[in-house]
């Protein structure tokens, strides 16, 4: 009991951590994370809906929701392929890919500080103890990712 409890509050106060960095960008969660995986896709860094819907692990209304509200800001566009009608990209604009250039430094310094306390091999193990249990609840990865 007392490891679960401690990973939940530890969710709770890195999450608030996260998002109190995410919104000195103008940023939440969600949003940061559609620029950044538009930003790491390879060039010209554009991906389909369904891609990103993949890789942040949501449902395709989600993906619409928070697509349309990025649109709304000026930070991506939306645009169909000239090769098949049917499949819309997603890019960057110019002004999402410099949030996001600007955001993704503060996020990673964030994420160092936050896990100062630990030297490498605390870090290392911990990170191995979390891929395990991620693995035996059903992450087919263990990365949290998928």
């Amino acid at each position: 009991m007392a490891v679960i409890g401690r990973l939940k509050r530890l969710t709770r106060l890195l999450e608030g951590e996260l998002r109190r960095v995410f919104a000195e960008h103008g940023l939440d969660a969600a949003s940061f994370d559609v620029l950044a995986t538009l930003r790491r896709s390879d060039p010209p860094h554009h991906l389909t809906p369904a891609q990103l819907m993949q890789a942040a692990m949501v449902t395709s209304g989600a993906v619409s929701q928070r697509l349309d509200r990025l649109e709304a800001a000026g930070l991506v566009a939306r645009s169909r392929s000239a090769a098949d009608a049917r499949v819309v990209h997603v890019r960057l604009t110019d002004q999402g890919r410099a949030l996001i250039d600007e955001a993704l430094p503060a996020h990673v310094a964030n994420e160092h500080r936050l896990l100062a306390a630990l030297d490498t091999d605390e870090r290392d193990a911990l990170a191995d103890a979390l891929r395990t249990l991620l693995l035996s609840l059903g992450d087919g990865t263990g990365d949290g990712t998928a």
